[in-house]
């Protein structure tokens, strides 16, 4: 079974002063090191981290053409920062996979706590819908 998991960080993207050289050097060695068990257990679909809220942009249908704005934007303390596919036996294992990730080092090498999202892939609707 198919899951995302979405990675939401607070309005600072997960930094403040706090961070050291050498925190976000662990950081990301983390995230590499999750990202490539994740690949040699074969449960890795695809992944990616986004690009800051302010880049952004909101299309919606404009009589035949794209209306493309910054906003409105939901007011929110949280904004989605990356996320996971991974294909996995079940939802126990995504979410021990989403609990691995959230535990990601902060300052001082403390696990964070991220939250992360983790919703099934539903797939495309049946052929005779």
């Amino acid at each position: 079974m198919k899951y995302m998991l979405m990675m939401h960080v607070g309005s600072d993207g997960g930094n403040d002063a706090s961070w050291t050289p050498e925190d976000v050097k662990n950081m990301i060695e983390f995230q590499r090191a999750f990202d490539g068990e994740l690949e040699d257990n074969g449960e890795m679909v695809f992944n990616a981290g986004l690009a800051w809220p302010d880049q952004a942009r909101i299309v919606r249908y404009d009589d035949g053409a794209p209306a493309v704005s910054d906003g409105p934007f939901p007011e929110g303390k949280e904004f989605l920062i990356g996320f996971w596919v991974v294909d996995c036996v079940d939802e126990e294992r995504a979410y021990a996979i989403a609990a691995k990730a959230s535990s990601s080092p902060g300052p001082g090498g403390a696990p964070m706590g991220i939250p992360i999202e983790v919703r099934p892939l539903a797939g495309p609707p049946p052929v005779d819908a």
